[in-house]
């Protein structure tokens, strides 16, 4: 949970290099032949809608399915989802769309369709996982960092070839005390080895960020608490005060970043809240001043129940037993988080080679209390506005991106029918 460790690439990583291996991966390495200017990764939300109505992908027209739109909650039956260039044109009922001739035709009879899901909290690390979180259902994501900057790899993938990633917005290295064998990532990073308190001082806190940000990060991940997922570490202590968080929350500020933060203790919670974190990852223990508090800035909580849960079926006694008493709990916290108004991101923490579906994170939202179709939102619309894609993702509209997913059933009645996809589409591309 919250990264695996995965051995480095085999040679020296570059800022350019880790670009020209996306385009490698694409089959556009000459496409890459410069690195983005500081300023223009600074820019990447404009660049990434530039990207879209520019129309990368494909010409397609999906009809005769039952369209859900996340955002009002209207349903339209024998409906028409028109897409050119990856890019929706139109879609409504049928006797209102116009379809143009010679396009490809999916026909959808017979199930519902929704946006492509958006995935809140993934560590994406190989091109395998990146096309698998597609398949699964999830066209859009944030990284919650990996290790050797394979995030910012599988991004640029995405932009080039669609349907083999998810649009991603990157986090990088996480901004951890311990950065162990991520100290290669860069040769910027490798003096914080020598650091015998680790990665702690205002200095060294700024210095991971910054180098992320050169990297072209679209987002900075840190932590408050140890992990779950290791049976020796208590994910109750406190690795990082509120000063140390500000300081890493100022550095990411200051590169036109938000910074979601690794959390389980109510101090910890809360402590990352008042240091102007963007969202909450995990949250288990976190208590009401708190969630009161990130309604009132409009901090997100990403709880990932998925990575909780599958604590709970884990065969080390230590965490198996972390999991059945955690679950109870965060599920009383995405609940409360409901009822107050705080806004939910649906996550799942996925990592270590294996992608959970996103359909079994809105399960388990609707499973802690969620009406059915705010479980939907908290992959779609909502978690959206997290990324800063509110105009491209989570809707089906036109403008937006020309992502689907192809549903066997009703999720207003069953929403554990998005945890199998019939069909996804992904920048007009069937995949």
């Amino acid at each position: 949970m919250c990264v695996e460790n995965t051995p480095p690439p085999a040679s020296r990583l570059t800022r350019r290099g880790i670009l020209a291996g996306a385009a490698a991966l694409a089959g556009t390495a000459a496409a890459l032949s410069a690195t983005p200017s500081a300023a223009a990764e600074r820019t990447e939300e404009r660049t990434e809608e530039r990207t879209e109505r520019r129309g990368v992908g494909g010409d397609l027209v999906i009809e005769g399915g039952t369209l859900l739109d996340p955002a009002t909650g209207e349903v339209t039956e024998d409906a028409v989802i028109v897409i050119v260039g990856g890019v929706v044109r139109a879609a409504g009922a049928r006797g209102r769309t116009r379809v143009p001739e010679g396009t490809e035709v999916l026909d959808a009879h017979g199930t519902w369709v929704l946006p492509g899901l958006v995935e809140a909290h993934i560590h994406l690390n190989t091109a395998a996982e990146a096309r698998d979180a597609v398949r699964k259902g999830a066209t859009t994501a944030r990284s919650g960092s990996t290790n050797f900057y394979q995030d910012i790899a599988v991004r640029e993938l995405a932009r080039q070839m669609p349907e083999l990633a998810p649009r991603l917005r990157a986090a990088g290295i996480f901004v951890t005390p311990d950065l162990g064998d991520t100290v290669l990532a860069d040769p910027d990073l490798t003096p914080l080895a020598g650091l015998k308190e680790g990665v702690r001082s205002p200095e060294a806190l700024r210095r991971v960020v910054e180098v992320n940000l050169a990297r072209g990060a679209d987002v900075i991940k840190t932590r408050v608490n140890e992990r779950a997922g290791l049976p020796e570490q208590d994910p109750l202590a406190q690795v990082y005060d509120r000063e140390q968080l500000s300081a890493v929350v100022a550095a990411a500020r200051r590169g036109g970043k938000g910074v979601l933060c690794h959390s389980y203790s109510e101090k910890g919670c809360h402590d990352a809240v008042m240091a102007g974190i963007r969202s909450l990852e995990h949250g288990v223990f976190v208590g009401e001043r708190t969630l009161r508090e990130m309604r009132r800035r409009g901090t997100y909580f990403t709880p990932t129940l998925t990575a909780i849960a599958g604590l709970a079926e884990s065969e080390d006694p230590v965490l198996a037993e972390r999991g059945r008493t955690y679950l109870p709990v965060l599920k009383r916290a995405v609940r409360a988080a409901h009822e107050l108004g705080v806004p939910l991101a649906a996550g799942t923490d996925s990592s270590g080679g294996t992608v959970d579906p996103i359909g079994g994170e809105v399960e388990l939202m609707r499973a802690a209390g969620l009406p059915a179709l705010d479980a939907i939102r908290t992959a779609t619309t909502g978690a959206a506005r997290l990324l800063g894609l509110q105009g491209t993702a989570g809707r089906l509209a036109r403008g937006f991106a020309g992502d689907a997913v192809l549903l066997g059933g009703d999720p207003l009645a069953d929403v554990s029918v998005l945890k199998k996809p019939v069909r996804v589409v992904r920048a007009g591309v069937p995949v």
